[in-house]
């Protein structure tokens, strides 16, 4: 079935979203994606509307998101849901008078998966930004075995697990989307109707199991940093180990385990090696170098070659870079005045962030526009309009490049005039990697694995 006109607007408007606010996006096991027939996409949810839209971005079927209600009359917001064909939800917390009724949300959900068409729903029902999975709500049970009764193909159940990496941090920003197995429920489908409540809290628990098994459940944002840390340093221990990105998603979960079982039964050791890797960071931060600097050295002639095409690139691409940060610097000012006015929660930053600029820019940009074609009539204007979007991507890039080529010239200068400190940085790397080494095989594997009770 084709997509709507309008679900192919949103979409298109998802991706370039996305691919402008992260610097990286990954997804692993698309494999595992049903391309048809009727489909609940279960995810996590830590970044508010960031989370729908960066899955209806990173997937490649349409998704129908079952939406809270009051977002559908938001003046900036409803356009863009009711344009994603999403199905509204009353919630209790949104409701004036406390009661609500759903019937209508779950017989239009039902209907689209009696179309062969894709659902997705946060299970949590709220968003929050610790690393941890809240209590799931049966909303998604509920309608999967209702629609289970009805004829037709059964929906399959799709757990996906969402992992971000400084997630409100506009280019600085990462996120792994990591599809799971499907969630089993035949059996539960096939139960009499006298056992509808067994049935929902028994895949209730499967679901919450199955996305537990998809994200790093650190219980809080210092220990996930710890083990982002820890990643860094096993990468370039072993970066054989560590070239796809489900292999990456899998050590973080393993450690992050680890932590806390070791915590426990080795607390003194635990305690010393996260702060010898806390002051590793510290150190590669104040010396402006990373874990690949220090793999990769300073040899003389790569330096004098990496330094002559970055700096010859940067200055060929002045003019146009120039031209693209003057005509996008007031709306990026203006968002992030904006953004800091409102004081957003950390959950719903990247969300704030996206949603004023989805107004502030087109605004700025027309006021320049104006005064475009007051200082240079229309000839001024069509050469802004034109060159709007490849300026700003110039200017994005440049400003980038720029940085890193910043950064790498201030790790140079560190490890010249202290000519021990790459190898003193490097000792101290290995001998972390070798402690967590230990001590991880002091972990049991069904506690690694996240088998164990």
């Amino acid at each position: 079935m084709a997509e709507p006109a309008g679900y192919r607007v949103f979409r298109a408007l998802a991706r370039f979203l996305v691919a402008v606010f992260y610097r990286r996006v990954e997804v692993a096991g698309l494999e595992r994606l049903p391309l048809s027939g009727p489909l609940v996409v279960a995810a996590n949810h830590n970044q508010g509307l960031m989370d729908g839209i960066l899955l209806v971005a990173a997937l490649p079927r349409r998704l129908r998101p079952v939406a809270k209600a009051p977002l559908f009359r938001h003046p900036i917001i409803g356009p863009l849901t009711r344009l994603s064909g999403a199905i509204p939800v009353h919630r209790r917390q949104d409701e004036r008078s406390g009661a609500i009724d759903n019937e209508a949300m779950f017989s239009a959900a039902e209907r689209a998966l009696a179309m062969g068409d894709a659902i997705l729903i946060f299970p949590e029902g709220v968003s929050q930004p610790e690393p941890a999975l809240m209590p799931l709500r049966t909303g998604t049970a509920r309608l999967l075995l209702g629609a289970a009764r009805d004829s037709g193909p059964a929906a399959t159940l799709l757990p996906v697990g969402l992992m971000f990496r400084e997630p409100g941090t506009f280019r600085a920003g990462s996120a792994l989307v990591l599809v799971g197995e499907p969630v089993p429920t035949a059996d539960l489908a096939a139960l009499p109707t006298r056992g509808a409540d067994v049935a929902v809290r028994r895949l209730t628990e499967r679901l919450g199991e199955a996305l537990q098994r998809l994200i790093v459940e650190a219980h809080d944002r210092r220990i996930l940093d710890l083990v982002h840390a820890a990643e860094s340093i096993w990468r370039e221990e072993m970066p054989e180990a560590a070239r796809e990105p489900k292999d990456r998603a899998a050590w973080r979960q393993r450690a992050a385990r680890a932590y806390h079982y070791l915590a426990a039964v080795e607390p003194i050791r635990v305690a010393a090696l996260r702060s010898s890797v806390e002051r590793h960071v510290e150190d590669l931060e104040r010396a402006g170098l990373t874990d690949r600097d220090l793999s990769r050295g300073y040899r003389a002639g790569p330096v004098v070659r990496y330094a002559f095409r970055e700096g010859s690139a940067l200055l060929l691409g002045l003019p146009l870079a120039l031209w693209g940060v003057i005509i996008h610097l007031l709306p990026y000012k203006l968002t992030a005045l904006a953004v800091r006015a409102l004081r957003p929660e950390e959950d719903v930053l990247a969300t704030y962030k996206v949603m004023a600029g989805l107004v502030l820019y087109p605004a700025a940009w027309a006021l320049e526009a104006w005064a475009a074609w007051r200082l240079g009539g229309s000839s001024l204007v069509a050469v802004f309009l034109l060159s709007l979007l490849p300026a700003g991507f110039f200017a994005l890039a440049w400003t980038e490049r720029l940085e890193r080529m910043r950064r790498e010239a201030r790790g140079l200068l560190a490890v010249l005039v202290d000519r021990d400190l790459r190898g003193h940085l490097l000792a101290r790397r290995q001998a972390i990697m070798e402690e967590f080494q230990e001590l991880l095989r002091r972990v049991p594997e069904p506690v690694l694995d996240g088998s164990a009770s």
